[in-house]
């Protein structure tokens, strides 16, 4: 039987090319895909869909408020959250809100990320501390933050330490938790390796150790942010104290039900902002350069 065409000059057979390069190689014609990749395609599609729901949403939430099956003062309508929204960005209410939550947040949580990962990656590295503190780990995970809250009214008094205590507790746990899962996760091939090319020590945990668990540790700084948030907004309602908890309480004090539900869509919002601008960045560079995604 004839084995014409069947190789190439450089010894690749011909369909393997022709599918690669897209043409083939006896010179005829170009081989056409039936597909054709669009860039940015997918990303209007996505835009298009959302801008779709947050409509119809809005629609049935204005429909709802104009048919007053509940009295204005319960529902109000999206006009008059829009008001209430507005105004509270005149005074700067809502700005020095937002400003002072946001401080404390970021004083917290950069906190519990360092203290987070060099308690996990302790627990990784030590079979005693892996088999009492990381089992406690676990079991404090599932207390629910506000648990926090009378512990550390008792030792720290209704003061900005207490609110910091109370966020630090909410983020910790998850990133601690995180970085021991990276630090087992990875594989040992890594480490040996670097050892062999004479890293040690600190270089060896932040050139080897760090990078390969980036991954896990990522997400863990993602849930340690939503508890952390959480925790901070729920301290700030009981505390009293200046933050967009202080504001939601306020709202409900006057039984203003038009700020109660602009605070929750500014606490909504920057949780959201936070996520897209930060968290997904990260995440998309690390896949990007893990080989699970293409480049943006």
């Amino acid at each position: 039987m004839a084995m014409n065409n069947v190789f190439n000059d450089a010894g690749v057979p011909s369909t393997v090319e022709s599918r690669v390069i897209g043409v083939h190689t006896n010179g005829s014609q170009p081989f056409r895909l039936p597909w054709r990749f669009t860039p940015g395609k997918g990303i209007i599609r996505k835009i298009t869909n959302q801008v779709i729901f947050y409509s119809v949403l809005l629609g049935l939430w204005a429909l709802l408020a104009k048919l007053r099956i509940w009295p204005p003062y319960l529902f109000p309508a999206p006009w008059a959250v829009a008001g209430a929204l507005w105004a509270g960005v005149q005074d700067h209410s809502f700005l020095i809100g937002i400003a002072v939550t946001m401080k404390r947040m970021l004083i917290g949580y950069s906190l519990s990320v360092v203290l987070g990962m060099i308690l996990g990656l302790g627990v990784a590295s030590n079979k005693f501390l892996e088999e009492t503190l990381g089992a406690l780990l676990v079991s404090l995970q599932s207390l629910p933050s506000i648990c926090w809250v009378p512990l550390a009214i008792l030792w720290f008094g209704l003061t900005e330490k207490a609110i910091l205590f109370v966020v630090l507790m909410g983020c910790i746990l998850s990133v601690t938790i995180a970085m021991e899962d990276g630090r087992k996760q990875m594989p040992k091939i890594y480490t040996m390796a670097g050892r062999n090319l004479g890293a040690a020590g600190f270089r060896l945990f932040w050139y080897v150790m760090l990078p390969a668990s980036l991954p896990y540790i990522v997400s863990g700084l993602k849930q340690g942010w939503a508890f952390g948030w959480r925790s901070l907004i729920q301290a700030e309602m009981i505390f009293l104290t200046i933050g967009l908890g202080q504001l939601l309480m306020m709202g409900r004090d006057l039984n203003d039900m038009n700020q109660v539900i602009a605070v929750m869509l500014m606490i909504i919002g920057l949780g959201y902002l936070v996520n897209r601008l930060v968290f997904r960045t990260i995440e998309r560079t690390l896949q990007s350069r893990w080989g699970l995604a293409p480049n943006a």
